[in-house]
C-alpha cells in the first residue's frame, strides 16, 4: 500500500493508504502501485480511480492538476474533483448543451467575446463529468 492525498486550492479531498491508483495523464491512463518510480506528469479532465485499504474502488471525475509519485506517496494536486456519486448530472448536460451552442455560434468569428480556448476546455470538463456518471451508473 501507499500513501495517497488529493487536494484542491478548496480543500483536501482524500487522504489515506490505496492499494492502486488510475490517473489520467496527458499522454494517457497511468497505473500506480505501491513502490511505483517516481513521477511527475499533468492531468487531463478524466477519472481517478483508487482501491482503498477496505478494497473499496471510488471514482472521482477531476477536470486537471498534477500528480507526483515518490517514497511510496502519491499526491494529487487537481484544479477539482467530484465523487461520481455526487455529480449532478442534469446540471452538468445542461452546461454542455450551453456550452457547445456558445462554441458553435461564435464559430470562426474572431470578434466574438468568447474564449473560445477556455470555453473548448469548459467543455471537455462537462463532457468528462457525464462520462464518469455515466460509466459508474
Amino acid at each position: 500500500m501507499f500513501t495517497l492525498s488529493i487536494v484542491t486550492p478548496e480543500k483536501v479531498h482524500y487522504e489515506g493508504e490505496v492499494k492502486s491508483l488510475t490517473v489520467p495523464g496527458t499522454e494517457g491512463y497511468l497505473g500506480i502501485l505501491s513502490n511505483h518510480a517516481p513521477l511527475i506528469s499533468a492531468l487531463k479532465p478524466g477519472k481517478i480511480e483508487f482501491r482503498d485499504a477496505n478494497d473499496t474502488v471510488q471514482i472521482l471525475a477531476v477536470s486537471g492538476g498534477f500528480v507526483e509519485v515518490s517514497q511510496n506517496v502519491a499526491t494529487i494536486l487537481a484544479d477539482a474533483v467530484e465523487a461520481a456519486d455526487d455529480i449532478d448530472i442534469e446540471r452538468a448536460r445542461r452546461k454542455y448543451e450551453a456550452l457547445r451552442n456558445r462554441i458553435y455560434n461564435a464559430g470562426g468569428d474572431v470578434s466574438s467575446d468568447i474564449d473560445l480556448p477556455s470555453a473548448r476546455l469548459e467543455l471537455e470538463q462537462a463532457a468528462n463529468r457525464i462520462k464518469v456518471y455515466e460509466d459508474t451508473h
